[in-house]
Parts: C-alpha cells; structure tokens; sequence
C-alpha cells in the first residue's frame, strides 16, 4: 500500500512512547500487522489529524478483547468497579460499532460484540445507547443486511423494554443523566435528548431492518414509533432556539415525576433550564425535520459553546456553569470527547443534509482541528504526546479526571493507576472517514462530499472497504501528487497504479 511507510513511522513512534500498562488481546508489537490488514490508511496537509486518526486506531486496537463469549470492545482498560461482565460498558458501544465498521477483516469482533450486548451477558441498558442504529451503520457498509435481520427480534425487544419502562404519557421517554453516563449535568434528570434521539433511531433502524427482512407490518409500525417520537421532540424539548432537557426529579419505582414536572420552558426553574450541547444529539441521527437549525449558532459562540481547548458541554453564559461539585467526572461545563463526537456528527449531518446559514464547513474543520490538537499531553520529562482521557478544561486541555484520580494517588476503588490512558469513549476516525471526507457508505460507489479546507491540495485514503470492494479514495488538487488526473477520485482497489 502507498501509506504503508506512513503507517509503520506511526506505529513505531506510538509503541515507543506508550507505557503499555493493560494488555488485553493484541498487544504493542502485534499493532503494525493488526493496522496494515484491518486499517484504511489516510494521509493529509494537517499533521494533528494525520497523527490523531493513526493514534485512535492504535488505542481502538487495545480495547479489542477476547472473553468466553467471544470478543467484545472495552471501554477503560483496567478494571473499574460500575462496569459489568469483563469489564463491559454499554454506553459508548453505539461509537465502538460505528468506528469498527471500518475494519476490513472485523467482523467476527463487531459481531460477536453486538451478540454479547443483546444475547450474552452483556447488560444493555445499563446506560443509553443506540444498538438498534449502531447495527444499521455496521449493516450499511458492509451492504449485507443479515446479521442485522438476524438480531431483529432482540432489538425490537430491547426498545419494548425502554418502551414499558421509561416512555410516559407525552410520548417521550425520561432518564437520569447519570444513565446517560453524564453526571452531574445542570439540568439533570428528566425528559432529556439523549434517550429520546436515541430511541428515535433505534426506532427507525429496526423499521428499515424490518423492511429488508419483508415484514411490511413490524416496519410500518416503528416508521410509526420513529415519526411520533421524532414530533414529541420537536413539540416539548424545543425551547424556541435549542432541544433542551425537561427536568423532573424521577422517582424510579414509582415512575412518576415531581419538582420540575412541568413541561413549559417559562416555568422550569432558571438553575436547571439550560443550553447543553446535548441539543445537538438530534442531529447525529437526522431526527429534526427542517426549520430547528438556529441551534447552530450558539455552537460556535466562545460566550455559549465554543472554549479555546474544546467544546463544553454547557453554556458558559449558564449561572451554574461549572458548579462546584467533588467529582472527576463531570458534565457540568469540561469538554468530553464522548460530546463533542456527537456534536460533530451532528454538525456533519447539519452541513451535508440541510439547508441553513449558522455554520459553515470552516466550523467544522475549526472544531475538528481543535478536537484534535486537544487529544494530547505533556509528560513529566516535557514531551507532547498523543493522549486520549476522560473530561479536559475547555480553556485550558488539561486532563481534568486525570489530575484528580494522580493528585489522590490512583485509588484501586476509581479504577486504579492511570484509569482513563487510551479511554475508549468516543470517536475519531469515522469523523474523518464520513464527516471531514465525506464519504457515504449508502451508495455504490460511495458518494463523497468532502467538507475539507479550501487551501487542502491533496488527501488520501487507502484501503477502505465498503459493499464487500475495497476503494482508495484521493484528491489531488493538480494531479501532480498521486499522478492520476485532477481533482477527486473514487478508485477500485484492484484498479490503481501510482
């Protein structure tokens, strides 16, 4: 392959810099082969986002595990106490299926992964997450619908659960934001974007699951659920320019709501109605129909969203933003990679799907740059390396959780000696693949769009395998680099000479 010297100068630079603490199925020295068979390759003008896709790569890897059940994907590395059979957290599997869709040879992991959630011991709905549409994405770029049929009936069982348990009369679904895996949020429990963005997708993916498998009635019946979900969004958590949270105190055996039980904006408390960039979720899965778009201009705004080191998760303009609470973990203002993976996927759709004028592709490139620079460190010795963690100061970068977990000497009952090292709660790299290149793993060929700079001359990326047919996708702004012709090219793997 043409980026395989690129991949190796990578590889070579991370293992030696990497304390390798928590080895799990494929270690350092296995990580060069595992990358050049599974890997597309991508090389482009910026060198922290070049460096940050090899690197998530490279840490993705780490978290791929070997159980009795098969293979799942971690989230921390070492053993922390709230997770469930081997280690296994729910909440961010919905980006573990979506970046490993990417891998040529996954599918064993992928699958075994998805079968460990809905028929294994894996439990589920520990956290909210969005199965039933992370298993469309995977189905989607593999153009085989199968897999995808065969686990229908659980993710249909899955979404009568959260279905009996948590949707009340206004059709909306309620959660704790702890179960959002976002504690300590301001506005806190309720009626919330999250679960409801969620099930609208899963919602819809098991409508178009159920259409492939020729089950006309199951299928219109969630197009259904999707469409009134989608219109209990839009009529209650709509706050004239932004999706916010509907709180409630929730008293779960009971399932009823006190305190802020109404559901008019003008009379929720002003310590708990906010801007949270949880307004965007709707986004990442196309739920909001057109006309919702000004939410878009507070994401770029340094007085709203937009820090200098990150995104925060909460309007800095908010009374309470940033509330003093005893915790590492915290949703009240820091930036989490877990968020602003959401927000630019949603951006993204924004950009690609609807007509508007708050933002442009030059936001999006600004915030993924940001994003990127963000996921380093400096070492004790002084060096800048690649790192992803936890939470970070959004003005700052500074590894928030980490700095507390070392200050109080890496208690074994927090996760123990350097918990949140190549943290597994977020994505990278299918930003780059479907959100800064564009590509569109619905269509054959792909589709592509880029939202790249105006000044980039060249990118490539190699080895990408979409509908069974690996492609090399490249553009070259005067032909002079890959010397196959002007401009953007969609190349069949078994076609190309450079």
């Amino acid at each position: 392959m043409i980026l395989d010297k690129v991949l190796e100068k990578y590889v070579d630079r991370f293992n030696a810099e990497d304390e390798e603490i928590y080895r799990q199925e494929i270690g350092n020295e296995q990580a060069l082969d595992w990358m050049r068979e599974n890997v597309p390759l991508f090389e482009c003008p910026e060198p922290d986002i070049e460096e940050i896709y090899y690197f998530r790569w490279w840490t993705y890897r780490k978290h791929v595990k070997k159980t009795p059940e098969g293979f799942i994907i971690s989230e921390f590395l070492p053993d922390v106490p709230w997770a469930g059979k081997y280690n296994s957290i729910n909440c961010a599997a919905g980006f573990h299926i979506r970046e490993g869709r990417w891998l040529r040879n996954g599918r064993k992991i992928i699958e075994d992964y998805i079968r460990f959630w809905l028929r294994g011991s894996g439990d589920v709905r520990s956290y909210s997450t969005w199965i039933a549409d992370a298993v469309w994405d995977y189905c989607s770029v593999l153009e085989d619908y199968e897999f995808g049929i065969e686990m229908l009936d659980d993710l249909i069982a899955n979404f009568e659960w959260w279905t009996k348990e948590h949707r009340t009369d206004n059709g909306l679904y309620w959660s704790i934001d702890d179960r959002d895996a976002m504690e300590f949020s301001i506005s806190g429990s309720g009626f919330r974007p999250t679960l409801n963005s969620y099930l609208y997708a899963d919602a819809a993916a098991i409508s178009r699951l159920a259409e492939k498998a020729g089950k006309e009635e199951t299928a219109s019946r969630f197009a259904k659920t999707a469409e009134k979900l989608k219109e209990s969004v839009q009529n209650n958590l709509w706050n004239g320019d932004f999706f916010q949270v509907i709180p409630a105190e929730i008293d779960c055996k009971e399932k009823c709501f006190i305190a802020c039980g109404t559901m008019d904006f003008e009379e929720i408390p002003a310590d708990r109605n906010v801007k949270e960039l949880i307004g965007y979720i709707p986004w990442y899965f196309n739920l909001p129909d057109a006309g919702y778009e000004k939410a878009f201009y507070y994401l770029t705004r340094e007085e709203n969203f937009l820090g200098k080191a990150g995104l925060r998760t909460a309007d800095r303009s908010h009374p309470r933003f940033a509330y003093e609470v005893p915790h590492e973990c915290l949703w009240n203002g820091p930036a989490w990679p877990f968020a602003t993976t959401q927000a630019l996927v949603a951006l993204a759709n924004l950009l690609q799907n609807y007509r508007q004028e708050y933002v442009s592709k030059e936001d999006y490139y600004r915030i993924l740059k940001s994003y990127s620079e963000s996921q380093h460190r400096i070492t004790e010795e002084g060096k800048k390396i690649p790192w992803i963690d936890e939470d970070q100061d959004p003005e700052t970068g500074e590894w928030i959780a980490r700095t507390i977990l070392k200050d109080g000497g890496w208690m074994p009952e927090k996760g123990g000696y350097e918990r949140g090292k190549d943290y597994n709660h977020s994505m990278y790299c299918d930003l780059i693949i479907t959100g800064l290149l564009g590509i569109d793993p619905s269509q054959e060929p792909p589709a592509v769009k880029p939202l790249i700079p105006e000044d980039w001359e060249y990118f490539l990326l190699e080895g990408v395998k979409i509908h069974g047919k690996t492609y090399t996708i490249l553009y070259d702004r005067d032909g002079s680099r890959y010397g196959r012709g002007e401009g953007l090219q969609v190349l069949l793997e078994e076609s190309i000479q450079i």
